[in-house]
């Protein structure tokens, strides 16, 4: 166990780091939930329409007001029905990375599937951006030894992973740490009756505020993520832009895009890398497998 405090991993005279990051999800999960057969009722459907039609345009607006770069994350299925959405935030100085192709849930996924998905996501995104993208976002934040593996072949770096503060290698992929509690879903998210309740937006904001002074104080890496259909409402963007304009106006906190973090994260000599747990790693069938 190594007690001492790690060099600090940001460019000088910065201190801490923050990154918004938005999970274009809109009609994706949707489509995976129900791919043997699409229902007929319309409320959960005309729910996550609402970030293509309003929700996104909104949030890019602010961005654009406070200067801030945003990291979005688009499942390849949803830059196919709305085309103008990749080169558009490409235009606007925005980072877009991958998030599956159908926002593939990894349970559900064979590592033969997630391979196919990936790479005809990297291809859809060249044919539409004319560049391949350089990160990686998993559906519901989960991995597998085979996908970083496959995300090493292709040079990715990736955004779903919780074992740090501080972006780290693991299994030679270079990984920008989330956090669900800094996450809009587990709030907001609301789909049909039966679900919890989602919490007012003030007490979300000083929630998130609390754990952005903290982080900073701590020299950490404050990653923000949001979806377009679930915080692209006024109030909701309201609060992310007081939140997002304060980081950005203090000295000491490096507001980047997570591909500027990873990269500044690769050129270090000194960056934290771990190990995949030793399980894991004797055998991927599992400890248990006889």
């Amino acid at each position: 166990m190594n007690w001492t405090e790690p060099p600090c991993p940001w460019p000088e005279p910065r201190r801490a780091a923050a990154c918004f990051s938005v999970d274009v999800d809109a009609m994706a999960p949707w489509l995976w939930q129900h791919r043997t057969a699409l229902p007929d009722t319309l409320a959960a459907r005309e729910h996550r329409q609402y970030g293509m039609r309003a929700g996104l345009a909104r949030m890019v607006a602010m961005l654009d007001r406070i200067g801030v770069r945003g990291s979005f994350f688009v499942p390849a299925c949803v830059a196919e029905d709305n085309p103008t959405l990749l080169p558009g935030l490409v235009e606007r100085g925005h980072e877009i990375a991958l998030h599956g192709y159908f926002h593939e849930l990894v349970a559900e996924t064979s590592d033969a599937r997630f391979t196919d998905a990936l790479e005809r996501a990297i291809d859809f995104f060249v044919a539409q951006t004319g560049a391949k993208p350089a990160g990686f976002r998993s559906p519901a934040w989960e991995m597998t030894p085979h996908m970083l593996r496959e995300l090493r072949r292709h040079d990715l770096w990736d955004s779903s992973l919780m074992g740090h503060d501080l972006p780290y290698t693991i299994d030679g992929v270079t990984e920008v740490p989330v956090r669900w509690d800094v996450d809009d879903a587990i709030f907001f998210k609301f789909l049909e009756p039966g679900d919890r309740p989602p919490r007012l937006t003030p007490e979300v904001a000083e929630g998130w505020r609390a754990e952005a002074a903290a982080t900073v104080r701590a020299g950490g890496l404050f990653m923000l993520t949001v979806h377009d259909w679930i915080s692209g409402h006024p109030a909701r963007v309201e609060m992310l832009e007081a939140l997002f304009a304060d980081l950005a106006a203090d000295p000491a906190v490096w507001v980047a895009t997570c591909g500027e973090i990873a990269a500044h994260h690769a050129d270090r000599t000194d960056g934290l890398e771990v190990a995949l747990d030793p399980l894991t790693a004797i055998d991927e069938r599992g400890p248990f497998h006889g």
